[in-house]
């Protein structure tokens, strides 16, 4: 796809003026609006290309346009399932209210959305939400709402803690559903997937951060190239981003550059945003994947993408519209460098059982597995930064020549000594 220097087909300035530039996920006349604009694109032909000063809700609506054309238009009959975990997620699956400032009625908007999408297509689609040890009854919650909406029947809500032990399979090694962060009930949802007949699954969040009507987006090249990885990518020039102001110090620098290194394999092949939650995956390749789990916690997107290339499977990345859903956001839960402590202890771990910690990856490995004992050692870096790093783009990012490893270990022992 092209870059964002083109203008829009010919449109009256009022539609142009009556999108907005900024989305609530919290609101429904926001949903219903930039389906109505999408539904308008479609109608007077969907643009190719927009400017990036193009109002926010129209760059979205193009997308929806875009995979709502593409599904009308495909004649192979497919089954998706489309897999979320819950943990501490019982405001959000309820709608805003004074009590409730952060409800997004998420699983309602989530059937609606691929309702929506797929309305009068060959895709069949279910969803699975999976409580993973929810301790605010997410699961129930879940359920309740499904029974009582008309589009109930395709939803099913699954928990990790009733799966649980199992004496084979890819939870065995999973002792209670306290010890999944995530990975866990993604696994249970993608085994369920297995057992119903899906062509594919794709996952995301349970909150309304990836709008669902985006499904032909990842089906597309699943689809005409046979591709069996598709994921979806944040950093492309045509994806509409929208995040909460900056969770971290100067010193993520540091921890995306060792990321970058330890993943070179990933990383290289223009991977970079290995942690979007809308990734499709063809159901017999993550049947071989999910049987031998590295990991049960949210470090498991690079763990099914290095199986992946393990297997020599194809990846292809697509564009899509993400917005940032932080209000009850788990990583703020937990705390931003305990989420960095699992996402690069994860990936080294990955790194090394599938045979790709080589050269610098095995050093900046080495590095952090001899040199950070756990969060406490990352908080005491991120406000913090090497003069190697200091002008340091995406661009650099895992370069040895930028800083490598021996240089990245003095400088930590220098940072944990003061």
């Amino acid at each position: 796809m092209g870059s964002l220097v083109s203008i829009l087909p010919a449109m009256d300035d009022s539609w142009i003026a009556n999108t907005r530039d900024d989305f609530d996920l919290t609101d429904p006349e926001h949903q219903q609006s930039v389906i109505r604009h999408a539904e308008r694109m479609i109608a007077d032909g969907v643009p190719t290309r927009l400017t990036a000063d193009t109002p926010l809700e129209a760059r979205m609506a193009m997308l929806l346009a875009r995979s709502r054309q593409w599904l009308t238009g495909n004649d192979v009959r497919l089954r998706i399932g489309v897999i979320f975990a819950m943990w501490g997620e019982q405001n959000r699956l309820k709608p805003k209210s004074d009590d409730n400032p952060h409800g997004e009625n998420s699983l309602v908007t989530k059937m609606q959305q691929l309702e929506w999408a797929c309305r009068d297509t060959g895709v069949d689609w279910h969803l699975y939400a999976v409580d993973d040890g929810c301790p605010h009854g997410s699961g129930q919650l879940a359920q309740e709402i499904a029974q009582q909406h008309e589009l109930g029947n395709h939803v099913s809500v699954h928990s990790l803690a009733e799966a649980l032990p199992a004496e084979s399979g890819p939870l065995r090694e999973l002792a209670n559903a306290d010890d999944s962060r995530k990975a866990g009930a993604i696994i249970l949802g993608a085994m369920q997937a297995s057992k119903d007949g899906m062509d594919a699954v794709v996952y995301t969040d349970a909150d309304n951060s990836v709008h669902l009507g985006q499904l032909g987006l990842v089906l597309q090249p699943f689809v005409e190239n046979g591709t069996p990885v598709v994921l979806g990518n944040r950093k492309h020039p045509e994806s509409v981003l929208v995040k909460e102001g900056a969770r971290w110090g100067i010193g993520i620098k540091v921890l995306r550059h060792m990321q970058r290194m330890i993943g070179q394999v990933i990383f290289s092949k223009g991977i970079l945003d290995t942690q979007a939650a809308f990734k499709l995956y063809e159901i017999h390749l993550l049947e071989k994947i999910i049987s031998e789990p590295t990991v049960y916690d949210f470090s498991f997107d690079t763990d099914w993408i290095l199986a992946a290339l393990k297997q020599g499977a194809a990846i292809e990345q697509v564009p899509f519209a993400f917005i940032d859903s932080a209000a009850e956001s788990a990583s703020i839960t937990q705390g931003p460098m305990t989420t960095w402590e699992t996402l690069l202890f994860g990936l080294e771990k990955q790194i090394r059982r599938y045979g790709f910690s080589e050269g610098n990856a095995r050093a900046m490995g080495d590095v952090l597995r001899q040199e950070i004992s756990g969060y406490q050692d990352l908080e005491k870096l991120i406000d913090h930064l090497p003069a190697e790093l200091e002008n340091a783009g995406e661009a650099e990012f895992g370069n040895p020549e930028v800083m490598s490893p021996d240089a990245m270990r003095s400088w930590i022992k220098q940072r944990l000594c003061s």
